[in-house]
Order: C-alpha cells, then structure tokens, then sequence
C-alpha cells in the first residue's frame, strides 16, 4: 500500500533533549497532524523476571526493545491506520496491561536514543535528527528526571549510567550520529534548526 505519511525520527543520547524538540515540532505543526512515538514505550515486558533482575537489566542495549513490534506499528501507521500503542511502566519495569489507540496521523514523530542505530527504523525516516548535547548535561537531566519522575535513587542512577548507559552510548548511540541528516546542537532550544526542520516537513506535505 501507498506510504501516507511521513517519519521523523529524534535521536541523540539520553537527557539530550529529544522529547522537547519532538515536543516543539507538535506544537508548531498542530496536534491534529502529528504524533510521537517513544521508542522507550517499547522496552520489552520483564514482569517474567523477578524484579531485582529487572533493576540490573541492560535497558541501553538494542536487544532491550521490542523493535519488531515498533516496525510493525512504523509500517501500519505509514499506510494511514491506527496501532494499539504500548504503556511501559518504568517503576516495575513491565508493559502495562492497557495500550492507547494511536492515530491516523499525516507526521510519526519518533524519538529515542537507539533508532538511528536500528538499520530497519532507520531507512523508514524521510528525516533523520541527531540531538548533539554535552554528556555531562545529558547526564544531569536524567539523574533529575530518574529521581522526580521513576522513582529511583541518586546511588541507582549513578551505578546505571556507569555500568550500561555510558558504555552503550559510545558503543551505540554516539556512532549511530554519522546517519543523521541533521545534527542539533544545544537540543530544543536552537530555535534556527528546529525551524529548518518544520520547513522541511512542511514540503514534504506539500509534495
């Protein structure tokens, strides 16, 4: 079937600001067109593990996501249709029960730390974004969002990040930069790219 719509994909380490830039997109190019995806919604369900076994899971690695699911979803929602989006809860680790009715929309904003690096996901974009923030930031924002938001310890944080999130953004994420067709340094906040790429998506529209 014809493809309907038109994939942008959000990459860059994480804490880089990829949710903001994925949000600002939304907002300027209008709800009833756009919808975001987080490829962490599609972490794979670990409630068969006891839970202190989740806690040490690798969730940096590709292997931690079910990418085939999200392809499907990427094909069905490219065709004009609708998909039963997954809700993962990152306090217990495991996919909820529920899912939420996603679409048709004209523009699937994707964003997340492994999508360039997935060949499959990667050659399904028509826009391919890389979000350059310093580690040190990247690091900060998630210690603050992991506290406030997930529930979890400064300690935890700390030994996550140097035990799986550093060591995979330089053997994942970083490399998965040279894909990009657009680097953004300084995240949502560089006003002048995030118009680029609205103007971009706007003639794709058009076309």
């Amino acid at each position: 079937m014809k493809k309907k719509g038109i994939l942008i994909g959000i990459s860059g380490a994480s804490g880089s600001g990829k949710t903001l830039v994925a949000n600002t997109l939304y907002e300027l190019l209008g709800s009833e067109k756009v919808v975001i995806l987080q490829e962490d919604s599609y972490y794979k369900d670990l409630s068969y593990l006891p839970f202190e076994e989740r806690v040490r899971y690798n969730f940096d690695h590709p292997d931690a996501f079910d990418h085939n699911l999200l392809i499907d979803h990427l094909h069905r929602l490219l065709r004009g249709e609708s998909i039963e989006h997954p809700i993962y809860d990152f306090k217990t680790h495991s996919r909820k029960k529920e899912t939420r009715r996603v679409g048709p929309h004209q523009i699937i904003i994707l964003e997340g730390i492994l999508i360039l690096a997935v060949p499959e996901v990667r050659e399904m974009m028509d826009i391919k974004i890389y979000i350059d923030t310093p580690p040190d930031i990247c690091f900060i924002r998630r210690l603050k969002r992991d506290i406030h938001e997930r529930g979890r310890s400064v300690d935890s944080v700390i030994k996550q990040y140097e035990e799986t999130v550093r060591p995979m953004y330089l053997q994942f994420v970083e490399p998965s930069k040279r894909y990009a067709d657009l680097i953004i340094p300084h995240g949502g906040k560089n006003v002048i790219a995030i118009d680029i790429v609205k103007s971009k998506i706007e003639r794709l529209l058009m076309e």
